[in-house]
């Protein structure tokens, strides 16, 4: 049995998270939430507070401040809280920091995406093998549980691909992840999560179609598809983390992830690509002073925690999953949805940083007793789907099946 957690980042993400580590302290002991600016830490300690979600008040919930990139002071950071589990929900900047803190003081490991190097954008793939796969050999050789990409798309998508071929398929032919926001915030133009990470998956999609990469032009391939309660909308073809892992760990012809938007934020994206401020080069002002555009943008537009009070709809994330079964073809549509308002009234917060949140939660928890504390280092996909799906239902995220 591992207890007490150390939850890095202060971001929308890291709200729902330490609200959900709150509501299972039972379990999952004393929560401390460690940022640069320990400012945001307290905010998330107060609005926990202010819900009434401390389950155990015995146990301790506090924050502490952080350079998550200080492999050695993240260590201590470890050791001088007693955490033996590590949520990292910080930009994925200070993955291999934190992750190499981890192996080195035997705490479990956890993140929501991968590495970036900040000069550079959508590597080649596959991804992880650039960077996390490539200490994979000494998590084994330590012992050490980490595992990659564990938010929802990474994560509860990577599981419901695993899910299906245990229940439900003998061969995968043909994934396709949705990711749909049917909601309104109200503002002129915001993103659902950090602006400079979102941007920065906007420069190339890497895809795998019949067993290759294939890159593709970004928002140049879309089609409509009829979701569950939220109805037909339009999705582009883009890149993302898991079918980078999943090209690998699941025997599938083709993997794509597709986004839903709408023409406004495709319209508002272009002018900015277009003038250069989602450029994660840094320039020159008259005045001498070097500053990243991207940064910039990100310091402008709304924080993404900031659009929870006002957001209506729902979002709907699932796989599209095609293959065969006793050698008859199948289809399937596993999904989730996730209602804006709801998700305001439990954790004062709003439905994509709650899908993203709550599934780390989960997998602290299957990580606490012991069911997916695996000494090694592991994708989502690579673990037993069930008693995370299960577990992930009772901390508000409700798996659904469509057999098309």
């Amino acid at each position: 049995m591992r207890k007490n957690v150390l939850v890095v980042g202060a971001g929308g993400v890291a709200h729902v998270a330490a609200h959900k580590c709150a509501q299972n302290n039972d379990v999952l002991g004393n929560i401390c939430i460690a940022s640069r600016t320990m400012q945001k830490c307290d905010k998330i300690i107060e609005s926990i507070k202010r819900k009434g979600n401390v389950k155990d008040k015995s146990k301790k919930i506090y924050s502490r401040q952080i350079d998550a990139l200080d492999t050695g002071a993240v260590e201590k950071l470890i050791r001088d809280t007693g955490s033996e589990i590590v949520i990292n929900l910080a930009q994925p900047y200070v993955n291999m920091s934190l992750l190499k803190a981890c192996i080195n003081s035997g705490a479990a490991y956890m993140d929501t995406a991968i590495y970036e190097d900040p000069g550079k954008v959508c590597e080649d793939p596959p991804w992880y093998a650039n960077y996390e796969w490539r200490h994979k050999d000494l998590c084994k050789e330590k012992s050490a549980t980490a595992i990659l990409g564990i938010g929802f798309d990474p994560g509860v998508v990577n599981v419901y691909c695993s899910y299906a071929l245990k229940h439900y398929f003998d061969k995968i032919d043909i994934i396709d992840i949705m990711d749909v926001n049917a909601g309104n915030h109200g503002k002129y133009f915001a993103t659902n999560f950090d602006p400079e990470i979102n941007f920065r998956e906007f420069k190339k999609v890497w895809t795998w179609i019949d067993k290759k990469w294939v890159m593709e032009k970004v928002h140049s391939i879309k089609k409509v598809y009829d979701f569950p309660v939220v109805g037909k909308q339009t999705v582009y073809l883009n890149g993302h983390d898991e079918i980078h892992s999943l090209s690998k760990n699941i025997d599938a012809n083709t993997i794509r992830f597709w986004m839903g938007f709408s023409d406004h934020y495709l319209n508002v994206f272009s002018v900015l690509s277009n003038l250069g401020l989602t450029s994660e080069k840094p320039v020159k002002t008259a005045e001498g002073l070097e500053v990243v555009p991207l940064k910039v943008l990100k310091a402008i537009l709304p924080d993404p925690l900031s659009l929870a009070p006002d957001y209506t709809g729902k979002t709907c994330i699932g796989n599209q999953i095609q293959g065969t079964k006793d050698g008859i073809k199948k289809e399937i549509f596993i999904y989730n949805i996730c209602d804006h308002a709801a998700c305001y009234k439990e954790l004062e917060s709003q439905a994509i940083c709650y899908t993203a949140g709550v599934p780390p939660v989960a997998c602290a928890i299957l990580i606490a007793n012991g069911k997916w504390d695996v000494r090694r280092m592991v994708n989502a996909e690579e673990l037993d789907p069930d008693p995370f799906l299960i577990l992930l239902e009772t901390l508000g995220l409700k798996t659904q099946i469509q057999e098309v």
